[in-house]
């Protein structure tokens, strides 16, 4: 055995498996251990489903407003929005990958809040929901990150 590794012992920061503690599983852990952060986890990730839901559902609509932005590549956003808008609820309601979920879809409703409400005065959604889901995903983050 190495001087590095200790039976039983959790793998260093340094470690692929460390790595995967550090970012993931403790934040995860401690997600579902803070009762306000799981509730705002499971109410933001249902929210989060049925906004990326929509951008399938009402494809043409949604394209046209993507189109309307003057974002680059459109229609490839649309969907990556709508992918990640998805499958990102899907794991915050399940209180899975926490933090870099909600990284993630910070930095979409920025993009929401900047294009849509600033670039096009698109108030509902983009500058009411949108705000209070960042506001709900930095919340979580600090949450996830904070030490134990």
């Amino acid at each position: 055995m190495s001087s590095h590794s200790v039976r039983g012992a959790p793998a260093p920061a340094s470690t692929a498996p460390g790595i995967v503690r550090l970012v993931i599983a403790a934040p995860d852990a401690g997600v579902r251990r803070d009762p306000v952060a799981a509730k705002v986890a499971v109410v933001t990730g249902v929210i989060f489903v049925f906004a990326g839901l929509v951008k399938f559902v009402f494809h043409a609509w949604e394209l046209h407003a993507f189109r309307t932005f003057g974002l680059p590549w459109p229609s490839a956003l649309e969907i990556f929005a709508g992918v990640l808008e998805t499958a990102g609820g899907v794991l915050l309601a399940m209180r899975l990958l926490v933090a870099p979920v909600a990284l993630a879809l910070a930095v979409t409703m920025v993009v929401a809040i900047g294009a849509s409400g600033f670039g096009h005065d698109d108030v509902i959604p983009s500058l009411t929901l949108a705000p209070a889901l960042l506001l709900a995903m930095l919340f979580l983050l600090a949450r996830a990150l904070r030490p134990n």
